[in-house]
């Protein structure tokens, strides 16, 4: 009938954005790999060279993402760069709340103490996994400082905290979702943007037709 409005038109322009949103890419295979180089070049510069660096990955994707900056560092350097992995579970002010969960893996493979530690993680929001991983780096050693990458950093922090080395400044709204994808523990490497799932009650990703 014409003049008749559809289901569409009936939602207030915010929800009817957000019923439209398609999830897009904001970083592909090849820019996320340019981010990275970027950043390996200005660790060097802002460190004056690789000698004391650590670079620690908190799982699940900073571990990879660790790794990958840590070669490109050591290429520009023609060094080899020690870099582990740093869980943080245990330290995490919502442990309470949530409950027990699969615990990752620490690995270092140098000392803390005197370092130039870098704390690598894949998207920088709140601030409370880096708050998190600040109180685990402590608590192995007195590192000489303490410095954080993090590939995107999409803003909205509780906590007065600011990455030294940022891939990518992505401007979001609360309600969605930066999703980023890296090999080997993903099939592909890509950051993706999109609405945020509806989650139920123990934080998991609600399924179509649950309340």
């Amino acid at each position: 009938m014409r003049g008749q409005k559809g289901d569409d038109d009936a939602l207030p322009p915010p929800a009817r954005r957000r019923a439209s949103s398609p999830v897009r890419t904001v970083l592909s295979a090849e820019e996320t790999a340019r981010s990275l180089r970027r950043m390996a070049h200005q660790v060097v510069e802002r460190n004056k060279g690789a000698e004391r660096l650590l670079l620690l990955g908190i799982p699940t994707r900073g571990v990879p993402l660790a790794e990958r900056l840590g070669a490109f560092v050591g290429e520009i350097e023609s060094t080899t760069v020690p870099v582990g992995s740093l869980d943080v579970t245990l330290y995490r002010d919502d442990y309470a709340r949530t409950g027990p969960k699969p615990l990752g893996r620490t690995s270092l493979p140098v000392g803390l103490d005197g370092r130039v530690v870098i704390l690598v993680d894949d998207v920088l929001y709140t601030g409370r996994t880096i708050r998190a991983a600040m109180d685990a780096v402590m608590d192995h050693g007195r590192p000489a400082v303490v410095q954080l990458a993090v590939l995107v950093d999409r803003g909205h922090r509780e906590l007065p905290i600011r990455a030294d080395f940022v891939g990518k400044n992505l401007p979001t709204a609360a309600d969605e979702e930066v999703r980023v994808r890296l090999r080997p523990v993903d099939d592909a490497d890509e950051v993706l943007l999109g609405p945020r799932p509806a989650r139920d009650a123990s934080g998991r990703v609600a399924q179509a037709g649950s309340p």
